[in-house]
């Protein structure tokens, strides 16, 4: 498994866990699973991606700018989460945050995947493809055996 294919898993989960939460209704256990779920899976993504796939495109003239925007929308989309997390689970409001950070996740793995992936694809070699997976799997394994990581 190379690194796109990697962090596409991801990116089928938590397109998954969005189009699952915004389904729900009013302030269920379901709801509050799959929204909790969310928060886990984007957070421990944009970590592992920050220190490993990122990391490495910062180093490189081609991939930098690109990288830069992907790393300043994952705080957008963090910021989508706490707003989200303010609301009453029952409201209308909730889900009209919700929907928004649907917007703003899908937005991002969309440009991620047509314009970041294209680029790393021509920077990054064979090797770095494959290294660059196992560290960033190695990573998430880890995390998911840690309590809720908070980005404070």
């Amino acid at each position: 498994m190379n690194i796109f294919e990697a962090l596409r898993e991801s990116h089928d989960r938590q397109r998954s866990l969005l189009r699952r939460m915004l389904r729900t209704r009013g302030n269920s256990p379901a709801r509050m699973e799959l929204f909790s779920e969310l928060k886990r899976e984007l957070l421990e993504h944009e970590l592992s991606e920050e220190r490993f796939f990122y990391s490495r495109l910062m180093q490189d003239d081609k991939t930098m700018a690109r990288t830069r925007h992907s790393v300043a929308e994952h705080h957008k989309i963090d910021d989508k989460v706490e707003d989200l997390q303010k609301a009453k689970p029952s409201s209308a409001g909730w889900l009209v945050r919700a929907r928004t950070l649907s917007e703003t996740v899908h937005h991002h793995l969309k440009e991620e995947e047509r314009n970041i992936f294209q680029l790393a694809g021509k920077t990054l070699s064979v090797r770095e493809k494959l290294t660059l997976a196992r560290k960033y799997l190695a990573d998430r394994k880890r995390r998911a055996k840690m309590p809720m990581p908070t980005l404070s």
